[in-house]
């Protein structure tokens, strides 16, 4: 033991290791931070900025000719020019519409007045969108609108613009911009419900509900078959003008899950056949049946194919048909493809309609309070097109519609009958086909959540 705790060579060769390969790693080490210290010890300190030299640079930066620019902006035909945008409102007239624009011109006025295509201004409809550009003392430069028909579609866009101290008035035809839409929803009360909103915030046209119920109304009795859970998707084309919604399109493909049973259909019209469109399911088979469940969107069945006591005459007889319960005015539609037989008055039908379908079917809707405009003997209709309205003539003790389905002019129950749907496509028109439906499965598979199942598919 050293009592003065000194470091020998003895100690010095003990810490260094007791195997030659551990003093060799020991003192290589060492030396490494002997010259670590010694490099630090002599590294020179950074400067001080206080002590740094201090350079003043100076330079002349010329400043913009105000002369120059207000030249510039007098050029610009001398005056400001402004962007206004109104709607048409409820008893509108051309003043107040353009002193909202903030146009203050008797002479455009008056050319509007009297020029033939400006006029068209004066009979635009509530809520439409019109432009216009004035200068700073509101003469008018020139004004924009869209003229539309009677089902709010675009039909030309009309242009006022000054040519110096005169205007000239254009029309062209609208220009639509066709986008394609999707859309998922769940039935918690009601269709509509389901449809009127949202988690997105958005909500389906009318025009598109109206549409799934008549694509599925062959599968789906819509007044009684919807349970809470039931679920649809839709693919939809809408149509824009400048940025905004004129209206909805066809749909082009849809499913709906009822009650576990999911039915699809896609829009399908051949470029090459040119024989129009129809809905098929994904296998390429047409969805188009021969009749309709109902004649109606939304009723009950309040009597059916069976015998019963006759609520006029009190007698038991049998009763040939099936009576819709539904408010006078209700729409009727053709439960399938045919020529109007009969539209008028008969017996205890009251205002009745007989269509006459192929194979010796037609079809009769009783008791209507009127029938829809144009339909007469002879007139051709398709199934689901409008031929009449819910009524109480004839023998009848309340609104509803009386619907037989008649074989060889004898009634038969509808609902007991097996009638064929159309012809299936060609195998040309089904490989172009499947390049329509491949891409609707795509967007069908995007709508539904992760993990989700489509229910059992139903047979076709």
């Amino acid at each position: 033991m050293n009592p003065i705790n000194k470091f020998t060579s003895s100690r010095l060769y003990n810490l260094l290791g007791s195997t030659r390969k551990a003093r060799i790693i020991s003192a290589s080490a060492l030396a490494l931070a002997v010259c670590t210290f010694g490099a630090a010890g002599v590294a020179p300190l950074a400067p001080d900025a206080s002590d740094l030299p201090v350079t003043t640079i100076s330079q002349n930066i010329d400043l913009p000719n105000l002369s120059t620019q207000i030249a510039a902006l007098e050029a610009q035909d001398g005056s400001q020019k402004y962007v206004h945008e109104e709607r048409i409102r409820a008893g509108d007239t051309l003043a107040t519409l353009m002193q909202r624009l903030g146009v203050e011109d008797d002479a455009a006025e008056t050319f509007i007045k009297k020029d033939k295509v400006a006029k068209a201004i004066m009979q635009l409809k509530t809520g439409k969108r019109v432009q216009a550009q004035t200068d700073e003392e509101g003469n008018l430069l020139w004004l924009r609108t869209t003229v539309v028909d009677g089902k709010d579609n675009p039909v030309k866009n009309i242009s006022i613009t000054r040519k110096g101290e005169s205007f000239v008035a254009e029309e062209t035809a609208a220009k639509l911009e066709r986008r394609i839409e999707m859309r998922a929803r769940t039935i918690t009360t009601s269709l509509f419900a389901a449809t009127d909103s949202s988690s997105d915030g958005s909500s389906l046209p009318d025009s598109v509900v109206r549409q799934i119920v008549e694509m599925f109304s062959t599968n789906i009795d819509f007044r009684s078959d919807l349970k809470r859970g039931d679920k649809f998707n839709v693919v939809y084309e809408t149509f824009w003008q400048d940025g905004e919604f004129v209206r909805a399109g066809r749909i082009l493909a849809g499913e709906f899950t009822n009650r576990g049973t999911t039915y699809q259909s896609v829009w399908f019209e051949d470029p090459a056949s040119k024989t129009g469109g129809g809905y098929y399911s994904f296998d390429g088979k047409s969805l188009k049946k021969a009749f309709l469940k109902s004649p109606l969107e939304f009723s009950r069945i309040s009597s059916g194919f069976s015998m019963r006591v006759h609520p006029i005459s009190g007698q038991w007889k049998a009763h040939k048909g099936i009576d819709f319960a539904a408010p006078t005015g209700t729409p009727i539609r053709a439960a399938g493809d045919g020529v109007v037989d009969f539209a008028g008055v008969q017996g205890g039908y009251g205002n009745v309609i007989v269509l006459k379908h192929w194979n010796n079917y037609t079809t009769a809707y009783a008791h209507m309070s009127r029938f829809a405009p144009g339909v007469r003997k002879g007139t051709k209709v398709s199934q689901g097109d409008l031929i009449g309205y819910v009524g109480t003539t004839g023998w009848s003790t309340g609104a509803h519609l009386h619907y037989e389905f008649r074989v060889g002019g004898q009634a038969q129950d509808p609902g007991k009958l097996n009638i064929a749907p159309q012809a299936p496509l060609t195998a040309a028109e089904l490989s172009r086909f499947r390049a329509v439906s491949g891409d609707m499965m795509h967007r069908f598979a995007l709508l539904r959540p992760a993990g989700s199942s489509n229910g059992t598919l139903a047979a076709k």
